[in-house]
């Protein structure tokens, strides 16, 4: 192996050691300014948080290498180096582009495709785990220009009754337990996002999307849409309102038989829910504006 190989193995290497031993410091920040991430709110925020945290590390680390390796060529091949004209298609140069360009893809890359499938799967996108949860709160959510319509089913576990909860802007759940949602549109593609909890889904004309969480700590968050829907999308808000335990069942049997004692059943543009149907079952149900037939989606 010749110097300039030996040089190049040499300084990938402190490099990967630099940026594996700066992973201790990619702690998620609390939310003090501005300029910080939305502070984390829910269970597994803090997998999105490291993954954001270091990434940053891995490019500041690659650029100060950059710029290091450009300021020596500069200083060594001044108007005293001897010029040399080459196509750079040599086998060397070929194998030292190669090399460098696997190290930062491994190096970079690699770490976020295999921690993020890792999250997705044991996390983010596991449905079926969160709903076998015995005080999981299921809510079904329908979006509309310009507004979010939550239902939850009543005492007796069943969506589109008497007894249901609805709000319109207005979700409220219970700390330490899954949160899911089903989440369909009445009109266009919306997205349900959840800043303070670092999870967000579409809101899909015709299908049902999912979509759960845990939130660790009571308080208000924001409820946004993160998809362009008309020219009222900026109007698009609503407040979550994460209570303790006891405060959330109060609140959620008051709701109900106020709902129960409301309920007209001859108000079929009130009556938009669907039956609920456990993660990975396809279903169709009817559309919750248009009554036409909805396919579920994961």
């Amino acid at each position: 192996m010749n110097t300039q190989m030996k040089a190049l193995a040499a300084g990938g290497t402190a490099l990967a050691s630099l940026l594996y031993g700066a992973l201790a410091f990619a702690d998620p920040v609390p939310e003090t300014s501005i300029w910080g991430l939305p502070r984390d709110a829910s269970q597994d925020g803090h997998r999105i948080d490291w993954l954001i945290n270091v990434t940053n590390i891995f490019v500041v680390l690659l650029f100060v290498v950059m710029c290091a390796w450009m300021a020596y060529a500069v200083a060594k091949h001044n108007e005293k180096h001897k010029a040399e004209y080459d196509h750079g298609d040599s086998k060397h140069h070929v194998a030292v582009a190669m090399g460098v360009s696997a190290l930062i893809f491994f190096v970079v890359d690699g770490n976020l495709w295999f921690n993020s499938t890792i999250d997705v799967n044991t996390a983010f996108w596991n449905h079926a785990a969160a709903e076998k949860h015995p005080e999981a709160v299921l809510i079904e959510l329908n979006a509309h220009q310009w507004a979010w319509d939550a239902r939850y089913a009543g005492p007796d576990g069943k969506f589109n009754n008497a007894d249901d909860v609805v709000t319109l802007n207005d979700i409220r759940v219970p700390k330490g337990v899954p949160i899911v949602f089903q989440i369909a549109s009445a009109d266009v593609i919306h997205s349900f996002y959840l800043p303070n909890f670092r999870v967000k889904q579409d809101a899909m004309p015709g299908m049902i999307t999912r979509l759960w969480f845990v939130a660790k700590e009571a308080g208000e968050f924001d409820i946004g849409c993160a998809q362009h829907c008309g020219t009222h999308h900026y109007k698009m808000k609503g407040r979550l309102t994460v209570l303790e335990v006891d405060d959330y069942k109060r609140w959620h049997a008051e709701m109900s038989a106020q709902r129960a004692r409301a309920f007209n059943p001859k108000d079929e543009n009130a009556q938009w829910g669907w039956e609920w149907k456990s993660a990975g079952e396809g279903h169709a149900t009817k559309d919750a504006a248009h009554g036409g037939e909805v396919k579920s989606g994961s």
